[in-house]
């Protein structure tokens, strides 16, 4: 199963009021492992950047000049997440500026059905809160002290950790895992002999008061169905 955490910062809080994203970050995961591709894209956005953003993610419209504009990796950031499973902290953030960069392209939106929440994810099983990435990562004992500012690509791979954690996913090395056959492992499968049987936990005088008791039942104890007594 292919799943993309995705990331992105902006110059403001509304796309439908001119904000545009300036930066995407995305870590491809395989089966909840990262996989070790990602994807990093600085955006210009052509237009001035506020100070309260700045403050934020530290992106300057000076750097970012240097940058493609988001028609130019359009395409690169739709083949790269393709149809995959969308993990995004307050999805509806990412997704809104996400989708609104593409329509004023005339290309299809991402569903929103391909997205899923981790905020809401955190909120039903931490309802106490708080719920930002920085609480989820104090939680969980996940290193975040490289994140003085927000990044795309570095609160992408922080969620990617989380994530996991809210799904339980560190536990996945119990699980049940498919063999090479492709059949999966269970109780029932064929193990192999110790190599040097367990001592018995029951001494020869115990087996024979164990032995006496059962003949003193008779010939129709319901024991001698599953055990083999020795000859009297």
């Amino acid at each position: 199963m292919r799943e993309i955490v995705l990331d992105t910062e902006t110059t403001g809080l509304n796309p439908a009021g001119g904000d545009r994203v300036v930066e995407i970050g995305g870590v491809e995961l395989l089966n909840h492992i990262p996989t070790g591709r990602n994807l990093h894209l600085y955006i210009n956005p052509e237009r001035d950047m506020p100070a309260e953003a700045f403050a934020v993610h530290g992106l300057s419209i000076e750097f970012l000049a240097n940058y493609p504009v988001f028609a130019d990796i359009a395409d690169q950031f739709v083949e790269f997440v393709a149809d995959s499973k969308l993990i995004i902290h307050n999805a509806s953030f990412d997704m809104g500026f996400l989708n609104h960069e593409l329509e004023t392209l005339g290309r299809a939106p991402i569903p929103y059905a391909q997205a899923v929440d981790t905020l809401m994810l955190a909120r039903r099983r931490h309802p106490g809160g708080p719920n930002n990435l920085d609480a989820l990562c104090s939680r969980y004992g996940i290193d975040n002290s490289r994140r003085d500012k927000h990044g795309a690509l570095l609160d992408a791979e922080l969620l990617a950790e989380v994530y996991i954690e809210l799904i339980g996913g560190r536990q996945a090395a119990l699980s049940l895992v498919e063999t090479a056959s492709g059949s999966r492992g269970g109780a029932d499968e064929t193990r192999s002999a110790r190599p040097v049987p367990l001592a018995p936990l029951i001494s020869e005088t115990e087996k024979a008061a164990h032995a006496a008791f059962i003949a003193k039942l008779g010939p129709d104890a319901i024991w001698r169905k599953y055990r083999t007594l020795p000859e009297e």
